[in-house]
């Protein structure tokens, strides 16, 4: 459900909103460059095509087909956002690997629970550090493009979609920035806030950093700490105004 925000409410959310200059040390954490890279969606049981058009409809963009993960037995669409960021919907697949992915059950799970937010991901230089602090080994990933191309990234921490959603995992890209998302160009819709159900202190232990409440730009609000964990909602700037899904 999406719901249209008001100038005051948008006005709101630009003060939040540190200069230039902050956001990039906020990028420049102990373990390296980091940057939110992305938020996944899982389609319902309506499939793909109808969660797609209904948030096309609510943000006033088109996506684009993403193609396949053959790893994980999903496919997405994916699109655009500002700062090189981008929203992913992603439906699982009647697929052998998507039974053993852990990205796969995921999504899969969220499917059967109605479909909605899956989770966020992001973006780093340099896995070892997370390798060495967090005990974990990184997953190779790849999707097949409808064009034959095929990007592919490591990935760390995917199971927490599946144990504590509240978390992101991290990815670092392997193909030329030639494949990778941020080829797209430039997208007309921006990611301003994530509402998340959880532990701000869970979250930046995990990050291994102090989660203020904005981090590149986006703000980011904790409720319900005890309840169950995951993105709750997220608040895209569109031509349309603010627009909360």
């Amino acid at each position: 459900m999406a719901v249209s925000l008001g100038d005051e409410a948008s006005g709101r959310i630009c003060a939040g909103v540190k200069s230039l200059d902050f956001l990039l040390k906020e990028h420049m954490v102990l373990n390296g460059f980091m940057n939110i890279a992305n938020l996944s969606f899982a389609a319902g049981p309506e499939g793909l095509p109808a969660a797609v058009a209904s948030l096309e409809e609510q943000l006033g963009a088109e996506f684009k087909d993403g193609g396949f993960h053959p790893r994980f037995g999903t496919r997405n669409h994916i699109l655009p956002l500002t700062r090189s960021q981008y929203l992913e919907v992603v439906e699982v697949l009647e697929h052998p690997a998507a039974e053993k992915a852990p990205f796969g059950q995921a999504v899969r799970a969220r499917t059967e629970m109605g479909g909605g937010w899956l989770g966020w991901v992001m973006d780093v230089d340099d896995l070892q550090p997370y390798i060495d602090r967090l005990q974990r080994e990184p997953v190779h990933g790849s999707r097949q493009f409808p064009d034959g191309r095929r990007l592919e990234w490591e990935q760390l921490g995917v199971k927490g979609l599946l144990n504590d959603p509240q978390l992101p995992y991290f990815i670092k890209w392997i193909s030329e920035p030639s494949v990778r998302p941020s080829a797209l160009g430039e997208g007309s819709v921006e990611l301003a806030k994530v509402e998340i159900a959880g532990n701000r202190s869970r979250v930046s232990e995990w990050l291994g950093f102090d989660l203020g409440d904005t981090f590149g730009g986006v703000e980011f609000e904790f409720t319900s700490p005890h309840g169950q964990p995951g993105i709750d909602a997220v608040t895209f700037r569109t031509l349309r105004g603010l627009v909360r899904i």
